[in-house]
């Protein structure tokens, strides 16, 4: 299959054309900078995609955009949260629409999208039928997936990838824990009842590329079946890595250092959330449990 993939210099955007690579599939990246071989250069903001950039590919998966804890969010910065999204999201999901008239186009739009979707929802179990929030978050996410009606309308089938915390030590949350844990310093945010729903980058890719040819469309929750609260989080990341996790942290430093609301809503709240259509779709997790990702993407 040829794939093309915007976002593939992220961290998910490597593994997937990695993999993708590796199982034989034809993979072209989408690409701002200096386009290598199998590139292609774009530029979302400007609405510029080549002509020929679709050419023979059967799917598209969009993961662009800007990184949600890379900045305090300023008014600026959640613009620019915003705008590399919908207009990439646009650009991508209207080219599909125009070459589906011609009966030429990709068939396939996988688009990212996030559980930030659902909003802070406490204990509540989510899957894909329950309602989105109302805070920053979840209207990016939900005009996020809005953004591809042109491609849906024209045929073709669209799915929102909802990711939860993805674990590796290359990058996201992980990366940044693995140091205080090495250090005896890991604990829990706040009370810790927060819900954290995670999924190994492994199962991320795996399952994005199990939706290259499932028959799904709509959310997708790719989160493990088995999420877990911030204090048992912590406890297993001890555990694996054989060091205390008794120590917490306290709102107030995270809120003076990254700004209330984004401390809020990657740190001291959360979602429960269950990957209903991804299993019923016949996707078998490679790791179900949190002790057993861990100890996978650590190698432990």
């Amino acid at each position: 299959m040829r794939v093309v993939i915007s976002g593939a210099t992220g961290l998910i955007g490597t593994a997937l054309t990695d993999h993708l690579r590796a199982e034989g599939h034809q993979v072209v990246r989408l690409v701002r900078g200096r386009p290598g071989a199998n590139d292609v250069q774009w530029d979302p903001a400007a609405g510029v995609l080549p002509d020929d950039a679709l050419d023979g590919a059967q799917a598209v998966i969009n993961l662009a955009g800007a990184g949600i804890g890379d900045h305090r969010w300023t008014d600026a910065y959640k613009a620019e949260l915003r705008d590399s999204r919908l207009r990439a999201t646009g650009v991508l999901a209207e080219r599909i629409a125009e070459r589906g008239t011609s009966g030429d186009g990709p068939s396939v739009l996988l688009n990212a999208s996030a559980i930030g979707y659902y909003g802070p929802r406490s204990d509540e179990e989510l899957d894909e039928t329950s309602a989105g929030g109302d805070d920053f978050l979840a209207r990016l996410c939900h005009d996020w997936e809005a953004a591809t009606a042109p491609a849906a309308n024209a045929g073709a089938r669209v799915a929102f990838l909802r990711t939860g915390i993805v674990l590796t030590p290359k990058g996201g949350a992980l990366k940044k824990l693995l140091p205080l844990f090495r250090f005896g310093l890991g604990g829990r945010f706040g009370n810790g009842k927060q819900w954290q729903s995670w999924v190994s980058l492994p199962d991320e890719v795996a399952a994005i590329t199990h939706l290259l040819t499932a028959d799904v469309e709509g959310p997708v929750n790719l989160t493990a079946p088995n999420p877990v609260t911030n204090v048992e989080f912590t406890r297993v990341l001890g555990q694996v890595m054989k060091r205390p996790a008794l120590l917490f942290v306290p709102k107030f430093g995270p809120k003076l250092l990254l700004g209330s609301e984004l401390a809020d809503a990657l740190l001291f709240t959360g979602q429960r959330v269950l990957p209903q259509v991804l299993q019923q779709s016949g996707y078998r997790f490679q790791h179900e449990t949190l002790d057993a990702a861990l100890r996978a993407v650590l190698d432990r």
